[in-house]
């Protein structure tokens, strides 16, 4: 059967996220289970390599990855890798250097080469996927930057790895994490000449052969070998939800809070950085009511003063609902996992926080399996039985009040300067 032509600019597919089953779906903890795995995943493609990442750091771990993508682009396999222009702003002369002459295509989404790029509000929208598709035959999609877990770039080396889930993906779901990482690789390779290529292509007196050309600059062709039988898969039903400030502005979102309504036992949620909107409160503090435990784990060892500030500002409110909360103390905590009753799970890059439900570019896999939702809620309970349980809030009366209106004002103002629309 013939295969429909890929679309030339992928980020016009639906956005609506959908479920497919036959899928094989492996948690991975932390860096050390991650980094081994894509880069032999790297070193064993034939034809095609997408990453996407927001740091790329030249350390240990960002040096074995760079020199796997340096052997695949060698051996003839076609690489693209897009990194984000602030995330990984201190490594890009070294990615550069590394990576130009090997062939390996790298593009930076929304640099920021001058002081005054901060003036323009799009420059506030940062590319916090992290993507990794090998051949469109697995995937990889998580938290975990191209760091090692036992380096901050703001506070040294730990002795402890801070804690971080990713999940590789085999199956059906593989093909939209490709379209996602060919999509933001596209807009970061186009960057600024968007506009102009546009313009020009409508101008040119063969607007068809211009854009044959522009296609040739962003495509790779897909072929057959590179899909597998799900019947060769474990029969996983997953979904990829996306964030991508074009048509899935709040599909990640959306995907949360449907599933803590529709929750009946446990809603188990981890994230570093924790300020949602109304709508998430009100379904997690709906739910403790309904009777379903709901836990919540954020940080306790702060990386960010003014996030722990902004998710303190709401114990109150979630403590005086029945929500639990504790505070993760042995290392850093940059991990963005959900687990609701015994079917239902997720990894990702989305914080809970204005920056990733309304403004950042975002990836999650969505898990529907009672073996993984298994694996995860025993990764939390493993977590929680090394934090401390916060039992009374910190600010109480009007001074908690008042913290809370100034922590919503501070949230307001810094959206509407991003240009985000709609409530929060």
């Amino acid at each position: 059967m013939k295969r429909a032509p890929e679309p030339l600019f992928p980020w016009t597919l639906g956005s609506q996220p959908s479920f497919s089953g036959g899928n094989a779906v492996q948690l991975l903890c932390g860096g050390d289970a991650l980094f081994p795995a894509q880069i032999e995943a790297i070193d064993r493609a034939e034809h095609e390599v997408w990453l996407a990442t927001y740091i790329f750091h030249d350390d240990e771990a960002g040096i074995a990855t760079v020199e796997a993508l340096r052997r695949a682009a060698q051996r003839g396999v076609r690489v693209r890798v897009v990194v984000d222009g602030f995330g990984a702003k201190a490594s890009l002369a070294w990615l550069h250097q590394r990576l130009d002459d090997a062939g390996v295509a790298l593009a930076v989404f929304r640099p920021i080469d001058r002081w005054w790029n901060w003036l323009h509000p799009g420059q506030l929208r940062r590319l916090h996927q992290k993507l990794c598709v090998v051949d469109g035959r697995i995937g990889f999609v998580g938290g975990i930057n191209i760091i090692d877990d036992r380096v901050d770039l703001h506070h040294g080396r730990t002795e402890t790895p801070r804690l971080d889930f990713a999940v590789s993906v085999g199956g059906p779901i593989v093909r939209h994490v490709e379209q996602a990482a060919r999509a933001v690789w596209t807009r970061a390779w186009l960057g600024h000449d968007f506009g102009d290529e546009m313009r020009a292509m409508i101008r040119s007196a063969s607007p068809g052969r211009r854009a044959r050309r522009l296609m040739r600059r962003i495509r790779m062709p897909r072929g057959e070998h590179r899909r597998r039988d799900p019947d060769q898969l474990a029969p996983v039903r997953a979904a990829f939800v996306l964030r991508d400030n074009l048509r899935q502005r709040r599909t990640i979102e959306r995907a949360y809070v449907e599933a803590i309504r529709g929750a009946t036992a446990r809603v188990d949620l981890i994230t570093p950085y924790f300020y949602p909107g109304q709508r998430f409160r009100r379904a997690l503090k709906d739910a403790a009511r309904r009777g379903v435990q709901v836990r919540l784990l954020l940080q306790g060892k702060v990386d960010y003063r003014i996030a722990a500030v902004a998710a303190h500002a709401l114990y109150e409110e979630l403590l005086g609902h029945g929500v639990q909360i504790y505070e993760y103390t042995p290392a850093f905590l940059h991990a963005k996992i959900c687990v609701v009753d015994n079917d239902w799970a997720t990894i990702g890059s989305s914080n809970i926080d204005p920056l990733s439900l309304l403004l950042n570019l975002e990836a999650n896999v969505v898990v529907r399996d009672a073996a993984f939702s298994g694996d995860v809620a025993r990764e939390f309970d493993a977590a929680v039985a090394l934090s401390r349980r916060v039992e009374q809030p910190e600010r109480r009366g009007l001074r908690g009040m008042l913290g809370r209106a100034l922590v919503a004002w501070v949230a307001y103002v810094y959206l509407r300067v991003a240009g985000a629309t709609g409530r929060y």
